[in-house]
């Protein structure tokens, strides 16, 4: 296998749960920028029809992510309009729970009591979404995952927007260059951000640990990203009346953008 289980900062249960919704509001806006909340809401009307299921379930939703742009994507959409999102995690982020509850979207809600994605058959029903987050799992974590969609018989996707490519050599050459990018970035990204607070600003112009944490935590969950054949081995021995699909998933341009895994039960 040839991820590599990298530390990543929004991993730790020490960094402070501010930090994390600082981080998830510059994934929303370069998620927005590159047009993922369409691309995710054409792979869920997918996973729905084929899952037959009448709500999603976001597992280890975080801060919530993308998902508020995914849910404004399916309101666009007559056939899915009244699709209803719940999002979930193991350690649930207070803060989100509040920010989503503030938006006000009767369509969004975050769970407030623990899932354990490892145990699907306690999780709300509904197909299950890991969007950006399944590279967080250690394999013996995201083989615990998968088979437990497999032996509770529901349907699950996973969607990540990068693909494990790059040499662990070349990444590791080039990680000063890209590390100097991303924060750059991050001070250009920062005045799109919504809501955009004072904390926001003096941890990112002042005293800049936000850029830091951001560029660090991008370019490490790239070596922790699954390849598309590791998911061989992963699924093995979960086959019986049960269907992966795993392929590229591409923008309605047809320009490839990250890769999907499906499974759903025969």
């Amino acid at each position: 296998m040839k991820r590599v289980q990298l530390f990543e900062f929004e991993d730790q249960k020490w960094f402070p749960d501010s930090m994390r919704i600082a981080l998830t509001k510059l994934i929303a806006v370069i998620h927005k920028w590159m047009g993922m909340g369409d691309l995710l809401a054409g792979l869920i009307k997918k996973a729905l029809h084929k899952s037959k299921a009448e709500q999603i379930v976001d597992l280890g939703s975080g801060a919530g992510g993308s998902m508020p742009q995914v849910v404004e994507a399916l309101g666009r959409d007559d056939n899915s309009a009244q699709i209803k999102m719940i999002l979930t995690d193991l350690y649930p982020n207070k803060e989100a729970i509040k920010m989503i509850k503030e938006l006000d979207n009767p369509m969004l809600e975050y769970h407030e009591n623990s899932v354990d994605a490892t145990h699907l058959e306690n999780a709300p029903d509904g197909l299950k979404t890991m969007v950006n987050s399944f590279h967080h799992m250690p394999p013996e974590y995201a083989r615990k995952i998968l088979k437990s969609a497999h032996d509770s018989k529901q349907s699950i996707l996973i969607y990540e927007m990068a693909e494990n490519k790059i040499p662990l050599v070349a990444w590791w050459l080039f990680l000063p260059v890209s590390l100097l990018i991303l924060i750059i970035m991050v001070l250009i990204m920062t005045p799109f951000v919504r809501p955009l607070t004072f904390q926001q600003l003096f941890f990112t112009y002042i005293i800049p640990v936000i850029p830091i944490f951001y560029a660090w935590d991008g370019q490490a969950s790239l070596p922790r990203i699954y390849a598309l054949s590791d998911f061989e081995e992963l699924t093995e021995g979960l086959n019986d009346n049960y269907h992966w699909e795993v392929a590229p998933a591409k923008r309605s341009n047809g320009k490839q953008m990250g890769y999907y895994v499906l499974g759903t039960p025969a």
